[in-house]
């Protein structure tokens, strides 16, 4: 199956002339007019040779060219009944006070052989939870609400230190290099490799000189592989106190109806297994589709790849607003170019396209249909879900189409799961 190809890129030309053209310069000029300073003229009372004498025809070409586009693109697809799944590339070929003459680049869905997609013999995962999992994670949750209290002797692995520290290359203080009364958890790995380790031994008020080499990829180029000095004084140390399973303990979790050790577990293992089941579903579910794609003969669009690259992107830059962290302050942190993150969500792109498009195949084979109560009901479970209105809901969404895919797709999968799942 070859990636990517152009095979369904195809190029109308339309041309736009006479009454049609004419009336798109007259309301461009209209437009335009209205801000014109022509001497002699208010604003929108210049007439028409007047304005093009001083302006010329040219500064009206573009604003009557997005006049007409629209319907030139209609016409377009309209000739040879193209149905296309990209937004098309507008190119204007030729443009006088005469006539446009628009070049569209159509890309229309491609064709889709699916060879195989039944009996495809893929084992769903046990998702049942042990009692070992469900102690482990009892064990990260005491860990988690672990209390820290003052403890006298020498610093341990797992301990909290309060410590002053000042670094130093070759005598010289460093800028950022230095902290007071500092809380820092030994093995946390937080610091310089060999940092924290030092530390390992100190008693409450000691001093230490502490040797360190930054790492070759540290962030600051002028401390990348440099060996450093640092002097550092402890205040504090803390160890964490184990919490036990008790009343108190249950009372800080905050978890409804856990008030005991069986209570816990059985909170604990609900938890898991839901979690179990999702990580499952959508395993078998990517296994499946990765079945199917290779049972596929279909040369997809470089310009279907590319549009879905752009959504891949636009939430990647939501989801890091989210977190207060705009893209260039990414590129930054990461040392990476939009560039090189479009590289590196093109095969998700191309995988999303494949699925949608072998999905789209086999609700056709397999006549799947929606009905308009099985779309309002939905529309109703998922406003009262989200606590909105269903008017949110489409908006947000973008329109029926797209839940009435989505049920598409999850009948189809009931039945993908008949067709192919190992009992």
């Amino acid at each position: 199956m070859e990636k990517k190809n152009d095979k369904n890129k195809h190029e109308k030309t339309i041309i736009i002339d006479g009454d049609a053209w004419k009336n798109a310069l007259t309301k461009a000029y209209e437009k335009n007019n209205k801000k014109a300073k022509i001497d002699g003229f208010r604003p929108g009372k210049a007439p028409y040779d007047i304005y093009v004498k001083k302006f010329g025809v040219e500064s009206l070409f573009l604003d009557a060219a997005d006049m007409v586009v629209e319907d030139a693109y209609l016409k377009a697809i309209e000739e040879d009944k193209l149905i296309p799944v990209c937004e098309p590339e507008v190119n204007i070929k030729e443009v006088d006070d005469k006539k446009i003459e628009f070049v569209f680049t159509i890309i229309t869905k491609p064709e889709l052989t699916i060879k195989k997609y039944k009996d495809l013999k893929i084992k769903k995962e046990d998702a049942s939870v042990s009692e070992e999992e469900i102690d482990e994670e009892i064990k990260n949750l005491l860990e988690h609400y672990a209390e820290l209290e003052i403890k006298d002797g020498k610093v341990e692995n797992g301990d909290t230190v309060i410590i002053d520290y000042e670094g130093f290359v070759d005598g010289v203080a460093f800028e950022g290099g230095k902290a007071e009364n500092y809380s820092l958890e030994i093995g946390s790995g937080s610091f310089i490799p060999g940092f924290e380790d030092q530390l390992i031994g100190m008693e409450k008020e000691s001093e230490k000189e502490i040797e360190v080499t930054f790492p070759e990829d540290y962030h600051a180029e002028n401390l990348k592989g440099q060996k450093a000095t640092f002097k550092v004084k402890v205040h504090e140390i803390k160890t964490r106190k184990q919490r036990e399973l008790d009343e108190e303990f249950f009372e800080d979790l905050g978890m409804e109806g856990v008030n005991s050790v069986e209570t816990l577990r059985s909170s604990i293992k609900e938890h898991l297994e839901t979690h179990k089941k999702n990580d499952v579903e959508n395993k078998f579910v990517e296994d499946l589709m990765d079945a199917i794609s290779k049972n596929t003969d279909v040369e997809i669009p470089d310009k279907m790849v590319e549009e879905e690259v752009d959504r891949l992107l636009k939430r990647a830059e939501e989801n890091l607003k989210y977190q207060g962290i705009s893209l260039d302050l990414y590129y930054q942190f990461t040392r990476t170019t939009e560039a090189d993150l479009r590289n590196q969500l093109e095969s998700e792109a191309f995988k999303n396209v494949l699925y949608r498009l072998i999905l789209e195949e086999i609700i056709k084979l397999e006549n799947i249909k929606v009905t308009d109560e099985e779309i309002e009901e939905e529309l109703a479970k998922m406003a009262e879900r989200y606590q909105t209105s269903k008017e949110e809901i489409l908006k947000e969404l973008g329109g029926k189409e797209m839940v009435k895919y989505d049920l598409e797709a999850r009948h189809i999968f009931e039945k993908l799961s008949e067709y192919n799942e190992v009992k």
